[in-house]
């Protein structure tokens, strides 16, 4: 599996960086979405109806869902500190697993294990 300073590396190369204050909404469930990210910097929270579910740190990736067939975010994520994040389109994302195929596993196991999270969490909201 790839280490974070590996999948950083890969997002840090990426131009025009964003950065989002402490409790700034990065995107919120529900709505449609086209980027994976990636934490250069900070960490993020990961909500499911209003609830953290999960903090994220730096070198970790989310936000996958969409390029493997989600239409809309399943979760918020809000900067949880000031957060620098890169971003990669659906181009970007096969380009980088064509120069580092080890990426796509570490990408496809953070949203599995993240997908886990949250289905819990949900059916636990419906007990």
């Amino acid at each position: 599996m790839l280490s974070p300073v590996v999948t950083l590396s890969i997002f840090q190369k990426q131009p025009n960086p964003q950065v989002f204050s402490a409790g700034q909404v990065i995107f919120a469930e529900g709505e449609p979405g086209e980027f994976i990210y990636g934490i250069l910097e900070g960490e993020v929270d990961v909500l499911v109806n209003g609830k953290v579910v999960e903090a994220i740190e730096t070198g970790e990736v989310f936000g996958a869902g969409v390029l493997v067939g989600v239409k809309n975010r399943t979760y918020t994520a809000v900067a949880k500190t000031d957060t620098k994040l890169a971003f990669l389109d659906e181009e970007t994302f096969l380009f980088a697993v064509q120069e580092t195929p080890v990426f796509a596993l570490k990408v496809m196991k953070s949203y599995s294990e993240r997908l886990s999270r949250v289905e819990r969490e949900l059916a636990s909201l419906s007990v």
